[in-house]
């Protein structure tokens, strides 16, 4: 039987530094935010595993799950600075409530400081998926993996902000993310192929929530 010295597993620095700033571990916040969802399970809108899984499949193909990918790779092509922020301001306006514009905010910023404080990079306060894009465009990062990546952290965060409101179990989260796999595909190839101009979205019970979450008496999330 041959022996000899193991060969040496090759791994993609740039998928290794997504993997770490899409972690649940960099201090972005994530965990403090629920895109509306404490709302929703709060009036009933969700109340079951397959009303979570609509809930998440409508906020992949027309809520944020399909304009934050078309703003992330606007600002990962941007052509100057004045062009990065009126990407960054279209984002704003495109939040369609207070606490959602907060949710964008406070994790982009808190992106920018972390990111800028170990890579050297200097990185204004940017909403979250422009901030993801233009650091991803600073390092060089490729924009298909980027995309792909943010969107299934953006539907992790969501499955397990659930499992905090509602009877959701580890296993049954996990089988819910894989269910939503061939989407998150999907809709990050397809924003690949979108400009800024098409940006829309229509998931007015998702934005709602989000908006009723500012007055809810009982709270577990930021939004």
């Amino acid at each position: 039987m041959a022996t000899g010295a193991p060969i040496p597993m090759r791994i993609d620095p740039s998928i290794t530094l997504l993997q770490q700033w899409l972690s649940p571990a960099y201090p972005v916040g994530a965990f403090a935010y629920s895109h509306g969802l404490d709302s929703a399970v709060e009036t009933g809108a969700i109340g079951s595993v397959d009303d979570l899984r609509l809930w998440l499949e409508d906020l992949l193909t027309s809520g944020a799950g399909y304009s934050d990918p078309i703003l992330l790779i606007a600002a990962y092509r941007y052509r100057d600075a004045e062009d990065l922020q009126d990407i960054d301001q279209m984002a704003r306006a495109f939040a369609p409530s207070k606490e959602r514009l907060a949710e964008t905010d406070l994790q982009g910023a808190a992106f920018c400081q972390t990111t800028a404080a170990i890579s050297g990079h200097e990185i204004a306060n940017l909403t979250y998926p422009v901030a993801l894009g233009y650091a991803a465009r600073l390092h060089n990062l490729p924009l298909d993996v980027t995309v792909h990546m943010y969107l299934h952290a953006f539907a992790s965060n969501l499955v397990a902000a659930a499992q905090r409101l509602m009877p959701v179990g580890q296993v049954e989260g996990q089988r819910l993310l894989s269910a939503l796999a061939p989407l998150i595909a999907k809709a990050a190839q397809d924003a690949q192929t979108a400009e800024i101009n098409d940006l829309s979205g229509c998931c007015f019970l998702a934005d709602i929530s989000s908006m009723q979450h500012e007055t809810q008496y009982s709270r577990m999330f930021r939004s």
